[in-house]
């Protein structure tokens, strides 16, 4: 399940980050491809206030950035995007604390997670095991060391 997310509502619910922040809706996308990965997820995150001559939609992976220009908030554009998708909508979580949308997410029979409760999903979900990572080592069994000295007693006596 998609999840459309209003980002700098949810930056304010992240213990590391701020929206004092230069560079804090950089850092919000970071999280979310790690996110993405780990979940096999894809995000649109939308961002108000976007800066003077920068792309309007930028595509990190599996997280698309919305950079919505003054004249407009993210929470409308995320409303506006629920209508284009119609009933397609029930598929997708919308992230917010903002009633508003909240409301238009209910309507649209989205899904609905605070930021609070996203922020707490975001951090607990679990990294998948690395297939480079070495394993640690073990220590081996009396009969298993009892093993490897025949065979390689056997080796040196051929």
């Amino acid at each position: 399940m998609p999840y459309l997310i209003d980002g700098h509502n949810l930056i304010g619910k992240l213990p590391d980050l701020s929206l004092r922040d230069i560079d804090d809706e950089i850092q919000l996308i970071t999280l979310l491809q790690d996110f993405c990965h780990r979940q096999q997820k894809s995000v649109e995150v939308y961002f108000d206030n976007a800066p003077p001559g920068s792309s309007r939609v930028n595509h990190y992976g599996a997280v698309k950035a919305v950079f919505v220009r003054s004249g407009k908030t993210a929470d409308q554009a995320i409303v506006q995007r629920l209508k284009a998708l119609r009933q397609a909508a029930r598929n997708w979580t919308v992230v917010s604390s903002d009633h508003q949308v909240q409301k238009a997410a209910h309507a649209s029979q989205a899904k609905v997670l605070s930021a609070e409760e996203f922020a707490q999903t975001l951090f607990a979900s679990p990294h998948p095991a690395n297939p480079t990572e070495e394993k640690p080592d073990r220590l081996l069994q009396e009969s298993e060391i009892e093993d490897w000295l025949k065979l390689f007693q056997h080796r040196k006596n051929n």
